[in-house]
């Protein structure tokens, strides 16, 4: 194993697993930390659900998969974050990131959630989605981790006992070389400015040797290379058969997303109200799903920014969300035993409690179903999923998830 990813979520873990797939690597995406050796491959993912866990859970896995990793030989680790670099004041970035960098004895840490692909940039240490500064984008309104300030430099600042460097474009304009000096001027964790794919390329052959890197998959995008990989395409069998869609994002491009699939495929919502009064329960749930004639039925709780504040405000945010996720988990684990065989899941706390519920072990990564998506196979089963972070995907991903993980596209 050359490199080893510890993912906060497991959204973030398909993302960054499909961007070393395609980079040429033999990549293995796991649903936990495994309690023995790892099969043969030259990149492991370990997806934790880590990133709204108490600080103190989530440095402990984190530094649980980071030895597991360097015991399978692991060379390189990526803290794998979203690319809207989702944390509270209390963390969970600065602090996992503070307890890896001792762990690995790394004294400059390059931080960098840029995806360009999907609109993320990073410049003059700030973080844009689209043309929007990332207070602006929507984000600010996420129910668990909003962020309202797009200066990552004050963000991670807050968070972490290090210092707080940066590494502006006009430096890593001007190549690797000028990075890696920049990197060697003091202890600190750097934010990096990237706009562009080259720059990702960039910081990649500047992190060469390095032991510890953090950001979104961007980051990934150079370092194959550096272990002398070459691109290439994952292969992939479709699996035919029932489908569901679960969304549990409340993100503006999830929210469209729905608005478009419910033209076509029948859809259930699942309210805070019903969820927490007990009328939505993973039995009467997959009734639903296995009545309907379409093949991919959708069923949401992905409600308006004011509805979700009014149902935190009333039954207490913890209280909701753990409500939510653990319908999605047993309606998961209730399809999955009914037949049910591609799953598409929206949202990273949504995925978490899906794969869990699922009881996944080990997924092989497939094609790309968008940018930052893969199709997945689930251990040695007839099941396909895919897992979608809130912002990924045009509006049209859906319908076209389905299709390519039944193998028709």
């Amino acid at each position: 194993m050359k490199i080893g990813v510890v993912a906060d979520d497991f959204t973030g873990a398909s993302d960054i697993a499909l961007t070393l797939a395609e980079a040429g690597m033999n990549t293995l995406l796991l649903a936990d930390i495994p309690g023995e050796a790892s099969p043969a491959c030259d990149a492991a993912v370990i997806s934790l659900k880590s990133r709204t866990a108490p600080v103190a859970d989530a440095v402990e896995q984190s530094l649980k998969a980071c030895d597991w990793l360097v015991a399978q030989g692991a060379e390189q680790i990526i803290f794998k974050v979203c690319s809207t670099f989702d944390s509270t004041d209390k963390g969970n970035i600065g602090p996992v990131l503070d307890a890896l960098a001792v762990r690995l004895d790394e004294r400059a840490v390059i931080v960098c959630p840029a995806f360009p692909e999907n609109g993320r940039s990073v410049y003059q240490g700030h973080l844009f989605v689209g043309d929007r500064l990332l207070n602006e984008s929507g984000m600010q309104n996420h129910p668990l981790t909003p962020m309202t300030d797009p200066d990552l430099r004050r963000v991670l600042a807050r968070q972490t006992i290090w210092p707080v460097a940066h590494v502006p474009i006009r430096t890593v304009s001007v190549g690797a070389e000028a990075v890696s000096t920049t990197l060697e001027t003091q202890t600190a964790m750097f934010i990096v400015d990237a706009i562009g794919d080259d720059d990702l390329y960039t910081i990649g052959t500047a992190a060469k040797g390095r032991k510890l890197l953090c950001g979104g998959s961007g980051i990934a995008l150079g370092l194959p290379r550096n272990f002398g990989f070459q691109p290439g395409s994952p292969s992939w069998a479709g699996v035919s058969g029932k489908g569901v869609v679960l969304s549990g994002s409340c993100s503006l491009a999830t929210r469209a997303q729905i608005g478009k699939y419910k033209q076509s495929a029948p859809s259930l919502e699942l309210t805070a109200e019903g969820i927490m009064a007990g009328t939505h329960t993973a039995e009467t749930v997959a009734d639903w799903v296995m009545a309907q004639t379409h093949d991919a039925p959708l069923v949401y709780s992905s409600a308006e920014p004011e509805v979700v504040k009014a149902a935190q405000e009333r039954y207490g945010q913890t209280v909701v969300a753990t409500r939510i996720e653990g319908l999605f988990h047993d309606l998961a684990a209730e399809l999955a035993r009914r037949g049910v065989s591609r799953i598409v899941s929206a949202g990273g706390e949504t995925s978490g409690a899906v794969v869990k519920g699922l009881e996944a072990g080990t997924l092989a990564v497939g094609i790309r179903l968008a940018a930052g998506v893969p199709a997945l196979r689930v251990d040695d089963r007839a099941l396909v999923i895919a897992l979608k972070s809130g912002n990924f995907g045009d509006e049209d991903f859906f319908a076209t998830a389905m299709a390519k993980l039944a193998g028709d596209q």
